[in-house]
């Protein structure tokens, strides 16, 4: 917490947020689903820092020099973190619980690495409802890139899920959810946050609810 503030990846309220959604992670899902949420956290916050100068010059960059709100931590973390207390109350559901928590973190790096970097190194940049050109940066917007960066992220995720967990298909489950989540993500940008009846934060919540409704299809 102290380190995230001090190097000006959060705001102190951010970094309270992000502190008590790890206790709530560890405390459900143990050292594993810390580790996600670093990953996550280390991903997206070198993604939102990589040409920061550049993205700013082209008015893509994050507000408050990239430093994330106790808002934004939120909204990526804290299905995560309430998955985390669900499991601490009903133990005997853990590993379901730590699935889910990976879907969480699998949806939130693939959004956060495919906007940050699919907006740099993109070619072409379509509506995802429409499929026509749009310009890179709007909401909905989305590059093969950025979808391929952001699959890469998913990856990772799952990557670390199953080093700690063991090879199981849950790695495949854990990439698609994320990807589904990014989707989702983007569907909502393009439709209700463009039309401002959803914030940002609302849409990345709800991304990360995507992700975890995917597992439990799947799982079932």
């Amino acid at each position: 917490m102290y380190l995230s503030v001090k190097t000006r990846k959060l705001t102190v309220y951010a970094a309270l947020t992000g502190g008590m959604l790890t206790f709530c992670i560890y405390a459900g899902a143990g050292y594993v689903g810390v580790i996600l949420l670093t990953a996550f956290f280390v991903l997206g916050s070198a993604a939102t820092s990589f040409k920061f100068q550049e993205k700013k010059e082209m008015s893509i960059h994050e507000e408050n020099q990239g430093r994330r709100s106790a808002g934004q931590v939120f909204a990526n973390a804290g299905l995560a973190g309430i998955i985390g207390l669900v499991s601490l109350i009903f133990p005997e559901n853990r590993s379901l619980c730590l699935l889910m928590i990976a879907a969480v973190f699998s949806s939130a790096t693939s959004d956060t690495l495919s906007s940050e970097l699919g907006n740099l190194y993109g070619k072409k940049y379509y509506n995802i409802l429409t499929f026509k050109r749009d310009a890179k940066g709007l909401n909905g917007v989305v590059s093969i890139e950025g979808t391929l960066i952001g699959i890469a992220g998913s990856v990772i995720i799952a990557a670390l899920y199953v080093l700690f967990i063991g090879w199981e298909r849950e790695f495949y489950w854990i990439i698609l959810a994320g990807t589904i989540g990014n989707f989702s993500d983007s569907i909502l940008g393009a439709s209700l946050e463009r039309r401002s009846l959803l914030k940002n934060n609302s849409v990345n919540f709800i991304s990360t609810a995507a992700s975890v409704a995917v597992i439990l299809i799947l799982y079932f």
